[in-house]
């Protein structure tokens, strides 16, 4: 019952984050807001919703190495299975923006989690309100860099949605979303439990892998149509609204306390590693490109990072 829970809680999940999606689009587009920030911000808030709810339950629900564990598995899955399956499939051309805000906001981003987990053992309110804080300079340099570039939003979606069915759409995803972070941080814990292993394995191992199958999906899709720039732009920029938005709010509505101590000593040494990798892998052996080899190394350091974590 526990493994059903969580299938069926990822299900609604993926499916009311799509909802979500969507609805938040077509209200975007029938306010006449540009298809930049429209891409920029709502696209990403609303493909990190179901990271959010499921952070944000967990954390009120007492169970902080859930809402912890989920982000920090989600960023190294990102990295390590997602990316590294998408370069099995196609090579990516790393563009200049990569190197200017990407790259460098991620890092940025993650080494501020470390700094706040080893400074404060959680996350505090204010943690929360400077990572929201970033967030907003880094979405202000972003809309300002890209102010004169066309943007199509690969969202399926009618620019002329009636307010009716924005809202339906709006209402059906929210509670999908809810009902799915229900059932998904329920069975996590009873399955914790009754294989004898801790919160925080299973919130970065099952959780979060399954919390990144949109990231998987879409960055899979954009590979077999050779839209490589959409890849490594979804699977980075995840990445920093995983932490600046989905931690961060999660901080604000609730602390993270009392977290595993493996979480500070083990998981956030392997987030960073896989954020930093990324550089030297588009330099060397050739600039600018990301290929097969480097896309079974990725594979392979997810199999070693999941083989530590869980013995």
């Amino acid at each position: 019952m526990d493994i059903l829970f969580i299938v069926i809680g990822l299900v609604l999940l993926v499916v009311g984050g799509n909802w979500l999606l969507k609805s938040s689009v077509g209200l975007s587009l029938r306010l006449n807001i540009s298809k930049i920030i429209v891409g920029l911000t709502v696209v990403s808030f609303a493909t990190s919703a179901p990271e959010m709810i499921v952070s944000v339950k967990a954390a009120l629900d007492g169970f902080p190495d859930i809402a912890l564990g989920n982000v920090i598995g989600s960023n190294i899955g990102n990295i390590g299975l997602v990316l590294g399956i998408v370069l099995l499939i196609n090579a990516i051309q790393v563009d200049k923006s990569f190197y200017i805000t990407d790259w460098p906001t991620k890092m940025i981003a993650s080494t501020l989690l470390f700094v706040f987990l080893v400074i404060d053992g959680g996350l505090t309110r204010i943690d929360g309100i400077i990572f929201m804080a970033v967030l907003v300079v880094f979405l202000i340099i972003l809309i300002r860099n890209n102010k004169k570039v066309q943007v199509d939003i690969d969202v399926t979606t009618d620019e002329n949605m009636s307010f009716l069915k924005i809202f339906g759409f709006l209402l059906i995803g929210g509670v999908a979303l809810w009902g799915g972070s229900e059932l998904l941080v329920k069975g996590a814990v009873n399955l914790a439990e009754s294989v004898g292993v801790s919160k925080r394995v299973i919130a970065i191992t099952v959780v979060s892998i399954g919390t990144s199958i949109p990231e998987l999906a879409s960055s899979i899709i954009a590979a077999i149509k050779k839209e490589n720039d959409i890849s490594i732009g979804n699977i980075i920029g995840s990445n920093i609204f995983n932490i600046l938005s989905v931690l961060g709010i999660t901080a604000i509505i609730k602390p993270i306390e009392k977290v595993d101590v493996r979480i500070i000593e083990q998981d956030i040494y392997w987030m960073l590693g896989f954020a930093f990798i990324l550089l030297p892998m588009v330099i060397l052996p050739k600039r600018n490109s990301l290929s097969l080899k480097e896309g079974i190394l990725l594979l392979m350091a997810y199999g070693v990072f999941l083989y530590f974590t869980v013995i």
